[in-house]
């Protein structure tokens, strides 16, 4: 893994991870979720964690039934779509300006729904959800 994805990651965990935790008003009372992707799971990422994330929870890539990234990635997948997208400059506009229409209360409530969906993943025995 290129060593300035992995300074990249760290910075946007710097520059948003607190702020974004207040905004949902859990402040330092959160865990925090992380896949297997590499830059993840690099030895700076885990030490970064170390001091700065009291709690994690590890999850498998790209299983929306527990990580609320995938469903946040959809619910912006769906806005852009609408749109008649030009160029590069544009999806890169048009990204962000989804982004950030996708409100507090919306991601509150994916988040509330962790303990929900671990419930339905037990109860399924590891498969599939309706998450």
């Amino acid at each position: 893994m290129a060593e300035w994805i992995i300074r990249l990651y760290i910075d946007i965990l710097n520059n948003n991870l607190k702020e974004s935790a207040k905004k949902l008003g859990l402040d330092g009372n959160f865990i925090f979720q992380q896949d297997n992707d590499p830059k993840h799971t690099s030895r700076n990422v885990k030490m970064w964690c170390l001091f700065h994330c009291k709690q994690q929870l590890h999850t498998p890539p790209q299983f929306p039934d527990i990580n609320v990234i995938e469903n946040s990635w959809a619910i912006l997948e769906t806005a852009v779509q609408k749109y008649q997208i030009r160029n590069k400059a544009h999806l890169k506009q048009v990204l962000q300006e989804e982004w950030d229409k996708i409100s507090p209360d919306t991601t509150k409530k994916l988040v509330e729904s962790v303990p929900r969906r671990l419930e339905d993943i037990i109860k399924a025995k590891g498969h599939a959800t309706k998450y």
